[in-house]
């Protein structure tokens, strides 16, 4: 056997070992969403406490931020104390949405997958943004930024996105009222369009977290370009292409020289992560295919360099930061599987890095109970349980990896067989 067809049958085997233990994680992980109705704190829940109506004095904004990053930092979780309800989370209910579209039967049968399925659209439904007559969605949660209070359920670009991206995946598979999940995915565009989208000059971009604001958060700008060209694809809108390209063309313009992205434009913002980098490297991809141009290749290949070479430890850790070991957080772990998978045309080690990612996180941050632990510190790790920060996405990463390696483990059986018929 030569040394090609070697690597590749130790791939295929490293594919199809791995998808048990996928699996099992995935039906423990599932069951557990589902004993807890979906519901679950999140690490910026702190303003649910209910000792801000106790306690209304304590309402104010050093307070709130205190408590924030108390209830965050904690490695006890307190959250109980401080009377803080456990809800559902709109961005949540659309990665499970997105995680239940993908599963196979052999995680969760066709009838109650279907069931669920149905269930997540009708939640995203329910939770809309109350009192604006477009789609759109917020956190079920306020948070305290540096300088504005952000209420509960004030709709904003990123759990808008997310949700009428999980909406159009559902209307893409014809799974449950496919014209509604359609419609109700135009009416988040149009609420981007016409309440968050700005110009000023040669710049653009879309108001985060709030409307009016006109900062530079790249991957924000362009989760809402790569939503746009979606919908784009499917309507024929022009109004939604235009300022897509203007956005995405904007963002891949402050890319750094080594292929890194700043979060954001601000001074208070230059700092660059493991998951909003994959989340501009997914966005461009996207906005590739919808639009079918290869004009944002070139960076997300940079880009994609980037992350590989500077957000995994030499264990496979996936780093939350490219410069430092700690934190080592759990999204951090879910958006790492699910780029080195979105990129694996790349590399041909990036499925085996990602076999290692999961292997890593099953070690260090799960618990038998059906959970993922929130973050791994250099002392300690925080075992608190986070429905939409940890549960949710490590659900739609075990997904991805089954639904996404399923056909490679195929395309490697088929050209390991021609290797070896012409070896």
């Amino acid at each position: 056997m030569t040394a090609e067809a070697k690597t590749i049958a130790k791939m295929q085997d490293s594919l199809s070992n791995m998808n048990p233990e996928v699996e099992r994680a995935s039906r423990k992980l599932l069951a557990y969403c589902r004993q807890n109705d979906w519901a679950g704190h999140d690490p910026y829940d702190a303003l649910n406490s209910g000792l801000f109506k106790a306690l209304p004095f304590l309402d104010s904004r050093f307070p709130r931020l205190a408590l924030t990053q108390l209830l965050k930092r904690s490695p006890i979780d307190v959250r109980g104390l401080a009377l803080v309800p456990k809800t559902q989370n709109p961005k949540a209910m659309a990665l499970f949405l997105r995680a239940l579209l993908k599963f196979p039967n052999t995680v969760v049968e066709d009838d109650s997958r279907q069931d669920l399925i149905r269930y997540m659209i009708d939640r995203l439904a329910m939770l809309r943004s109350p009192g604006i007559s477009y789609s759109a969605w917020g956190y079920s949660f306020p948070w305290q930024g540096r300088s504005i209070l952000v209420p509960a359920r004030a709709p904003n670009l990123v759990c808008t996105t997310f949700a009428a991206g999980a909406l159009l995946d559902a209307f893409e598979q014809n799974a449950y009222e496919p014209q509604n999940c359609l419609a109700m995915a135009i009416g988040a565009a149009e609420y981007l369009l016409k309440e968050l989208y700005w110009t000023d000059g040669d710049r653009a971009g879309f108001s985060y977290p709030m409307p009016g604001l006109r900062g530079e958060t790249h991957n924000a700008n362009l989760l809402a370009a790569a939503l746009f060209c979606r919908i784009y694809k499917h309507t024929g809108e022009k109004k939604f292409a235009e300022p897509a390209l203007r956005v995405a063309r904007q963002a891949a313009g402050k890319q750094q020289t080594d292929g890194s992205w700043f979060y954001g434009e601000h001074p208070s913002q230059r700092w660059i992560d493991n998951f909003h980098t994959g989340f501009n490297l997914e966005a461009l991809q996207s906005i590739g295919r919808s639009l079918e141009t290869s004009e944002f290749d070139f960076s997300m290949r940079r880009g994609f360099e980037f992350y590989r070479a500077h957000f995994f430890c030499e264990d496979a850790a996936p780093k939350y930061f490219h410069d430092r070991a700690y934190p080592l957080d759990i999204h951090c772990v879910a958006q790492s599987i699910l780029t080195l998978l979105a990129f694996r045309d790349l590399d041909p080690l990036n499925v085996p890095l990602a076999r290692s990612v999961f292997d890593w996180a099953m070690k260090h941050m799960w618990d038998e109970r059906g959970f993922f632990y929130y973050r791994v510190l250099r002392l300690c790790t925080i075992r608190t349980s986070y429905m939409r920060w940890s549960q949710a996405w490590m659900l739609l990463a075990l997904s991805s990896w089954l639904s996404e390696t399923d056909g490679q483990t195929k395309d490697s059986k088929a050209e390991n067989h021609k290797v070896l018929v012409h070896a």
